[in-house]
């Protein structure tokens, strides 16, 4: 019996692990690079919204300070407070030992203090906040009064029993005619608790059904 329950126990590791396996390792914000225009992300009442627009000679050159990999678009903001935001169900609780990490590229135009934030809160499955992190703004003096986007970045544990993320980008308007907070490259990712592979997972499960068969033959 013993055996038996511990085998049960290995293979409902290996089965969670596998359920776990499609939310580590890759960005879930949604078109955190404005390539696709403002798809994903949604207007959020009473504020302005953000817009994609092309990096040059409006915005932030080629030339100017920014990521390598900046592509053709990024996001800055309309009107005096812009926010965006969007969700994401995880499908599953988080697990103790969760490991999150959040970052992005941010700035804004010359001396004003123009700026952005990039926002998640961490919520139960009734919507409760459990925790949050964010990076930015970006201030003038940071930038040192240059036009340009600059990384930041956050990591840390996620909280447990966390289901929902939500992300909140918003942009500040504090001169100027433009809204001038600018955001590009946005991630989050998340990385699992230190536990044995899958494929560990099923050396274990094997070597103790292989074990369990010869326990059996020997008694019988």
């Amino acid at each position: 019996m013993k055996l038996n329950a511990f085998l049960t126990a290995a293979l409902l590791g290996l089965a969670v692990s596998a359920s776990h396996a499609g939310i580590y390792g890759q960005n879930l914000i949604v078109n955190g690079d404005a390539e696709q225009g403002t798809a994903g992300w949604n207007v959020f009442d009473d504020y302005s919204f953000i817009q994609s627009v092309s990096y040059g000679n409006n915005w932030v050159k080629p030339s100017e300070p920014g990521p390598k990999d900046r592509g053709a678009k990024m996001f800055t903001g309309l009107g005096e407070k812009a926010v965006a935001w969007q969700s994401l169900d995880l499908g599953q609780y988080s697990r103790a030992g969760d490991r999150y990490s959040l970052s992005g590229w941010l700035g804004g135009w010359q001396a004003q203090g123009d700026n952005a934030k990039l926002y998640v809160s961490f919520l139960n499955d009734l919507g409760n906040e459990l925790g949050f992190s964010e990076i930015g703004p970006v201030s003038a003096a940071d930038r040192g009064n240059k036009t340009g986007l600059f990384y930041r970045e956050a990591s840390g544990l996620l909280p447990e029993q966390t289901y929902t993320l939500q992300f909140w980008l918003s942009m500040e308007r504090l001169g100027g005619g433009d809204n001038d907070g600018y955001a590009d490259n946005l991630k989050f990712s998340l990385s699992a608790a230190a536990v044995p592979e899958p494929a560990s997972f099923g050396l274990v499960a094997m070597g103790l059904l292989a074990l369990g068969v010869a326990t059996r033959r020997r008694r019988a």
